[in-house]
């Protein structure tokens, strides 16, 4: 990195920072610092909900999982706008009418104090462990360009997201996510034309896509019903509307967002305008994966996206074998830039068919690198999925412009980081503190409460970051985790919401055995984690709706 690669950066940070700490400072109410003074218009809604779920771990991982899997994870996001519909006439109004400052404390108004509690738990433990995440991701990037001690990072992160989050509560975060995502989608623009324009001469955006297109990168929509496949429409339309449901509706990151709406109107315009534009710009986001995948077509890639790798073999007795292994690459390499000229020219099959074959061979010989890797160095990480994107940065892109990504990066993880800091710190304080601990303070008393649990938790999310690990990649960890809690949570409001003869005991007790159920399934791998979010959501509706004759206390229904 360059001099003006550094100005960028921290000058993008630091602004950020310092602005959202001054232009919040002095909330002195619970209203204001966690419902933000409900002054929110629709469109800072809709961009805080966007930039709370667009981490680093979106701008990282997901062109890296375009880079080998292609655009069909998109898919994913399918279920989003469904899901924006539902929780517009469902969700918002029921949580403005009561007036609440957090999803749960609805459910005591409709069950009992223990069943919001629980709920309130659950989405601790699963919001707590992605925070960590959230930090964890963009640390690896800079410890391997920068050579820092990857715990130096986390801790530094963490601290600058707590600064603001501290100092001004929900305001800070949505007024600072407008800037954030202001800088994500200036980066990501600017980084794909640029892609484009490293394309050799006579190589056009049509032609990249036809190149990407026959190497099976561009197959979006997989109808089968294959349930060893992750990512497929009806993975993506019923268990992605399932976790969507989940996520925005009931995880207190996202409810906290629309909120701050002015109005019910405002707060339901903001999650329309998340709907239309969240799977474009995850296609998008993709696409951009995809066109590094072109680029290296004509460009020399490393058998390893991750720099340790080849570091952890070289002086080892493998280091000859991943050499010979190297020359491979390269020998592919140097045919694939003949073929896919002849498949330009002549869009025969037989040349598709080579294309295929040859990333086949690609792909092959890739694996058989992170073996002998593996062999070297068990501690190094393998995967590089979340490396593919970041290296194309610090070694393409101009000066002042790698800065720029990184910021983009940095900022996605500080936006979402906050938000998650943010949510936590008002669960722990209203769902958990206010109602079982403190019950009669001033308002002031619960801000700094608030305040300090937003440091604690922001301790305890640096501290998840400097343990974890990559999983098969970050994105889906992060999903993982989520489809875990979420159907849970989704089918206990469920039950609230429609299943009124359904009481607060056998809501409990269903929720219990739900989640022990749910994760011995995902340990034992059951079925695809998205449709984790159906299973959780539609079990523990099932069960409580079975043991209730046998639980006889009358239902709780004020709502």
């Amino acid at each position: 990195m360059q001099t003006i690669d550094w100005i960028v950066l921290l000058g993008t940070l630091l602004f950020i920072v310092l602005y959202g700490a001054w232009k919040t400072k002095g909330s002195k109410n619970v209203k204001d610092y966690i419902r933000g003074g409900n002054d929110a218009h629709w469109w800072t809604i809709g961009l805080s909900v966007m930039a709370t779920q667009a981490s680093a771990i979106t701008f990282l991982s997901a062109p890296g999982q375009a880079f080998h899997d292609g655009m069909g994870f998109v898919q994913f996001y399918f279920g989003v706008p469904i899901a924006m519909v539902v929780i517009c006439m469902v969700f918002i109004p029921m949580y403005h009418k009561l007036n609440v400052y957090t999803a749960y404390e609805y459910l005591e108004s409709r069950f009992d104090l223990k069943t919001r509690s629980l709920t309130a738990i659950l989405f601790l433990v699963q919001r707590g462990l992605a925070a960590g995440i959230t930090i964890f991701a963009p640390a690896i990037i800079l410890s391997s360009v920068l050579g820092w001690d990857l715990v130096t990072l986390n801790i530094i992160i963490g601290i600058l997201v707590i600064i603001y989050t501290v100092s001004g509560g929900t305001k800070a975060v949505n007024i600072t996510q407008k800037q954030q995502m202001g800088i994500i989608f200036i980066g990501m623009l600017v980084a794909f034309f640029i892609i484009i324009s490293y394309l050799p001469e006579g190589i056009t955006f049509s032609k990249a896509l036809d190149i990407a297109g026959a190497s099976g990168k561009m197959e979006v929509l997989d109808f089968s019903f294959d349930f060893d496949n992750r990512y497929t429409f009806w993975s993506g339309i019923i268990g992605g509307t399932f976790l969507a449901l989940s996520y925005f509706g009931t995880d207190q990151s996202q409810v906290q967002r629309y909120l701050t709406g002015k109005s019910i109107k405002e707060s339901q315009l903001g999650l329309l305008f998340n709907g239309l534009l969240k799977v474009p710009m995850q296609f998008f986001i993709l696409l951009v994966g995809v066109m590094v995948f072109v680029f290296y077509q004509f460009n020399a890639s490393p058998l390893n996206f991750n720099p340790k790798g080849k570091e952890a073999i070289l002086n080892t007795e493998y280091a000859e074998q991943y050499t010979e292994l190297e020359n491979k690459l390269a020998e592919i390499h140097s045919s694939k830039d003949a073929v896919i000229k002849g498949y330009l020219a002549e869009q025969k099959s037989d040349n598709k068919n080579l294309i295929q074959e040859l990333n086949k061979n690609e792909k092959e010989i890739r694996e058989a690198a992170k073996a002998l890797i593996k062999k070297a160095d068990i501690t190094v990480e393998t995967n590089d999925k979340d490396y593919v994107f970041i290296h194309f940065i610090l070694n393409n892109l101009p000066r002042g412009l790698i800065g720029l990504l990184l910021a983009v990066i940095l900022s996605a993880a500080m936006s979402s980081t906050a938000s998650e800091l943010n949510a936590l710190a008002s669960t722990t304080a209203i769902d958990l503190y206010k109602r079982n601990v403190a019950e009669e303070k001033s308002d002031q008393h619960y801000v700094s409460a608030s305040k300090f649990f937003t440091l604690g938790w922001g301790i305890l999310a640096i501290i998840v970051a400097c343990f974890a690990n990559l999983f098969d990649n970050l994105i889906q960890l992060v999903n993982i985790i989520g489809s875990i809690f979420y159907g849970n949570v989704l089918g206990i409001f469920l039950l609230a919401f429609f299943i009124k003869f359904v009481h607060s005991n056998a809501t409990f007790v269903a929720a219990l055995i739900t989640q022990v159920i749910v994760i011995i399934g995902w340990y034992y791998d059951w079925m695809p984690y998205l449709w984790l979010n159906l299973f959780g959501c539609a079990l523990v509706m099932t069960i409580a709706i079975i043991i209730q004759p046998f639980l006889g206390s009358k239902p709780k229904i004020t709502a």
